[in-house]
């Protein structure tokens, strides 16, 4: 199991790091456009901030199998210590009540938010040890049509996002509506600080939070958008969110299969100094019966003679 776990732990975290340059441009774009000052004359829905929040998403992405070390266990109490802070913050003067619907993906997620007696509106299940684009639509489907249609006002997602081999880490991010602040927010939080593409970024002084204040050197770009800016920014907005949870569920699978190999790993070793301890046991056994026969049988010639 280590090195089945092994070999796709390899082939998860490439495809995970072969995306982040797409992605993290991805990203870079949707924070530039987000921050249009046209956008709201636009109308586009996934850039709606609505007033009256009634009810909000939250996205647990988990596994589908066990035996992943503290991988689920890590995200689980992510989610728990963000939920409850959520829930205990006060409400706006107007506001009415908030509703809180779930979306499991993965079966582990689906059986912690079911022990936990939470509305879940849908699972997604069996992505695959390496997930395609294929098999994320109709998730990222479910959530912008859901969206679109006022089913809920805010989406959350809670993920684990990889890092190296021996550290991943539960992250929490506000996906919709979209905003400069979040996007820049999730761009610091999952750009790498080691590996070739950390160091790549720091030799060609790259730097994908673009800066409101253009006096500040790294200014926002400024697009010419044709024929219609409102028809070219929607279909867009779809294709960077598209991207963007595409990438949080490939690092959480890179997340996954690196916990999975530590945990296999941790087995394999244990087992090991198990097998030593009851090999050494078991020699002294041996030893100590071969004593005793010895004594009994030198004890049986003294009384003979």
């Amino acid at each position: 199991m280590e090195l089945v776990s092994a070999t796709k732990m390899r082939k998860s975290q490439q495809i995970a790091l072969d995306s982040r340059p797409y992605s993290f441009a991805a990203l870079e774009l949707l924070a530039n456009v987000s921050a249009l000052e046209d956008l709201k004359k636009w109308n586009i829905p996934l850039f709606e901030v609505r007033k009256n929040i009634k009810r909000v998403l939250f996205v647990l992405v988990a596994s589908d199998k066990g035996l992943a070390g503290a991988f689920n266990s890590s995200v689980f109490k992510k989610f728990a210590a963000h939920f409850s802070k959520w829930a205990s913050l006060a409400r706006p003067k107007g506001a009415g009540r908030e509703d809180h619907i779930f979306l499991a993906i993965g079966e582990k997620a689906n059986a912690y938010l079911q022990k936990q007696g939470y509305n879940i509106v849908k699972k997604f299940t069996q992505a695959g040890d390496f997930t395609t684009p294929e098999q994320v639509k109709p998730i990222i489907d479910f959530i912008v049509q859901g969206y679109l249609e006022k089913k809920w006002d805010r989406v959350i997602i809670i993920s684990t996002h990889f890092r190296s081999a021996l550290k991943q880490e539960p992250h929490v991010r506000r996906v919709l509506p979209i905003d400069f602040d979040h996007v820049a927010d999730t761009i610091k939080q999952i750009i790498p600080e080691r590996g070739k593409f950390a160091e790549l970024i720091k030799e060609q002084n790259i730097n994908f939070v673009p800066n409101r204040n253009p006096s500040a050197g790294s200014g926002l770009r400024e697009y010419t958008i044709e024929p219609a800016p409102e028809k070219v920014l929607e279909k867009l907005a779809e294709h960077l969110f598209f991207m963007q949870i595409y990438h949080l569920i490939l690092e959480a699978n890179a997340s996954e299969h690196s916990a999975r190999r530590m945990a296999m790993k941790t087995a394999s070793d244990n087992a090991c100094d198990l097998g030593e301890k009851l090999n050494l046991q078991y020699n002294k056994s041996r030893q100590s019966r071969i004593t005793t026969e010895i004594a009994e049988i030198s004890a049986g010639a003294e009384a003979q003679s």
